[in-house]
Parts: C-alpha cells; sequence; structure tokens
C-alpha cells in the first residue's frame, strides 16, 4: 500500500513538472510572471526536491522530513538573497521545525503512520509559526502584531496546548501511577 502511494504521488509529480515545462514554454506571458530567477539558494531548494523525489523512488516515505527542512531552509536563503534582509535569521530558524512538520505530514500521506504523522505536523507547525511571530516581533523584523504581540501569541500558544490536552484519547496512553 505504501509503495503504491509513493508511486502515485511520483507519477503525480512527474506530470504536473511535464505540464508546467509544456505551458511554460507555449505562453511566453506565463513563463515571464512565474520567472524565478536562478540564483545559488536553488541549489539548495533543488537538493531538497532531490532528496524527496529519491525517497519516493525507493519507497521510503520518511525521507520527506529531510527533504522538507532542505527545501524550507533553501527558501529562507532564496528570500533573504533575494531582499538582502539577512538580518532575518534571528528569527526565521523557528520556522525549521514547522519544516519538519511539512515533512511528517507528507510521511502522513504516503501512507506512513498517516494518523500519527499528521497530528505531529500538525503540531509542530503551529509551534513554529507561534514561535516565529513572536522572535520576529521581538527582534523587530514583524511589526504587524504591534507592542503587545509576543504577550498575545504565548497566551494563544498557551490556550493552544491546554485544548488539545483536554481533547487528546486517554484511552491509549500509559498512565503510570
Amino acid at each position: 500500500m505504501r509503495r503504491n502511494r509513493s508511486t502515485l504521488f511520483l507519477g503525480i509529480l512527474l506530470i504536473l513538472i511535464g505540464i508546467w515545462l509544456v505551458v511554460s514554454r507555449q505562453v511566453p506571458a506565463l513563463q515571464q510572471w512565474l520567472d524565478v530567477e536562478f540564483s545559488w539558494p536553488m541549489w539548495t531548494i533543488g537538493a531538497g526536491i532531490l532528496i524527496f523525489i529519491i525517497g519516493l523512488i525507493v519507497g521510503a516515505p520518511g525521507m520527506a522530513v529531510p527533504a522538507s527542512i532542505v527545501t524550507g531552509i533553501g527558501c529562507i536563503l532564496y528570500y533573504q538573497n533575494a531582499t538582502g534582509d539577512f538580518d532575518s535569521w534571528a528569527y526565521m530558524w523557528a520556522l525549521i521545525p514547522g519544516f519538519v512538520g511539512v515533512g511528517l505530514i507528507l510521511t502522513g500521506l504516503l501512507g506512513e503512520n498517516t494518523r500519527k504523522n499528521i497530528s505531529s505536523g500538525l503540531n509542530l507547525i503551529v509551534i513554529s509559526v507561534v514561535l516565529f511571530l513572536i522572535f520576529g516581533t521581538l527582534f523587530g523584523g514583524l511589526a504587524i502584531l504591534g507592542p503587545y504581540g509576543p504577550a498575545i501569541l504565548l497566551i494563544a500558544l498557551g490556550i493552544y496546548i491546554l485544548v488539545r490536552g483536554f481533547l487528546r484519547p486517554k484511552g491509549g496512553q500509559n498512565e503510570t501511577r
């Protein structure tokens, strides 16, 4: 079953890449609209995509986690290189756990411990986004939350953790007394 999902996903990915190549050649305006400057961070993004494809070919869905990390870091580097905002690394690192979460979700979708991986991945993404917003606000990179942003985000994260704790099923957990 897991091998079938990997094969299906790889086939769909290759078809989408082929369609994009044909359409971008036939409609030059689309190619200009989607024009991505090929700079050195694109090599990092490409390496992440290659890791993912290798994982699909060999039937190892768990390879989606390192692939997501490498691709995500490549995207951060691309943003920083394009904007010159290298100081943003002071808070951008908080996105890395979210990249792990994306990898876990992909691993789950490809058939490996589906429910657990998707749940864990979503948790990591939420925590990562909250940390990103807190550190981005504290270090001056994000002004959208105003002066009370970090406090509001900490409260929201605390509420999220409490709600998740109350909603978690108790039958599957070991209790020690």
